[in-house]
Formats: structure tokens, sequence, C-alpha cells
């Protein structure tokens, strides 16, 4: 596992030790980071389900501003520092707290998020409360939800005022790219973002 591209490419990411966890594999990750293109740059991210910490690390070295990463087990967390202070994409907090308790203390303080990723467990439906915090307005007007799942599990098209825009199947694995059903167009979100 490493960092594929930017600031701090090639650089190897620590995984956890005798922990269940399931990394988004490199060739998946660089397919994500295709599609979202340069979406990274001065970007506000959100990574739930954080594991190792891999994909706000890599939105960070593509350029992103900041990252929050949300993960509830101590020792993933402790990964995740390792991984932010190999890179030296410092550029972020961990949130060592479920992620329905995160997502409502991040709504309650008024953050909203360019790029949202979650990789939850399959098969637990965890998803659920990941689409019902973005519509809740965690993900901001022009963001884009990046949600993986099993092939066999069967997200909605739709959810609240948010629309899969775009899905992907890598083998097993599922990525659905979820966005306000009126995003902006590219002219108002170069608006948006000049006044």
């Amino acid at each position: 596992m490493r960092i594929i591209s930017g600031q701090a490419r090639g650089r190897r990411l620590v995984s956890v030790k005798g922990w269940e966890t399931r990394p988004t594999a490199d060739r998946v990750k660089e397919a994500l980071f295709s599609v979202l293109a340069g979406r990274c740059l001065e970007a506000q991210c959100l990574d739930l389900f954080a594991g190792t910490g891999a994909l706000g690390l890599e939105a960070l070295s593509r350029g992103a501003a900041f990252v929050y990463w949300v993960e509830k087990h101590p020792a993933a967390c402790a990964v995740i520092a390792k991984n932010i202070e190999a890179t030296g994409l410092n550029r972020g907090k961990v949130l060592k707290q479920d992620v329905r308790q995160a997502c409502q203390r991040l709504l309650a303080e008024g953050r909203r998020f360019d790029l949202i990723f979650a990789d939850p467990p399959y098969k637990r439906e965890l998803w659920l409360p990941v689409l019902e915090s973005a519509a809740a307005g965690l993900l901001a007007t022009a963001g884009t939800l990046i949600l993986e799942s099993s092939r066999d599990e069967g997200l909605p098209e739709e959810f609240g005022s948010l629309i899969r825009r775009k899905q992907d199947r890598y083998g097993d694995t599922m990525i659905h790219y979820y966005q306000w059903k009126r995003s902006p167009e590219p002219d108002e979100r170069r608006e948006e973002a000049d006044s």
C-alpha cells in the first residue's frame, strides 16, 4: 500500500497488524482518484471508516487543503498517525469516534466537505449513516461523496437530495459517486469560488 501520486508519491503506508482491515486496493484507489481528476486541489475532505488513512492521505498528496479522518479503533488511529508522520502530510485531524457521532459533531460545527470518502465494513449497511449525514448537509454544494461497498450491497440510486452520478466495479468492490441532484454547473462553481 502506497501513495500513488502527488507530493508524497511512492511513500509506503503502514497497515493495521492483527486486525481485520480491508484497505482500498492501490488499483481501485488509482482509478478512483483518476475519476476525481483535479477535484482534490484545495478540497476540504472527510475520510470515514478511515482504517489506515490512505484515502485522505492520497487526497492531501494531490493538493487537498485539510482532511478529517474518522476511525473508532485505537490501533487504526495509531496507524493513521504513523502514516501521517511517514508522509509528512499533516494537514488534518484524526477523530477517534464512531462515524455517526463524528458526523453529528461535524454537522453541529457547520463543517461542509468537498470530498467525503467512506469505506465502511461490507454487508452491515454502515453506508446508511454516511448517506444520511451527507444528505443532511455534510456534503458541500458542489461536493462528491465516494462510497465503497461490496457488489452484493444494493445502495440506492437516490437518497434524499443526493443522486448517484457514477458507479464502478472492481472485482467484488463497487465505488459509488454521489452528488446533489442539482449540482452547480462548472461555471457556477467558479462564480461561487470567486465570491
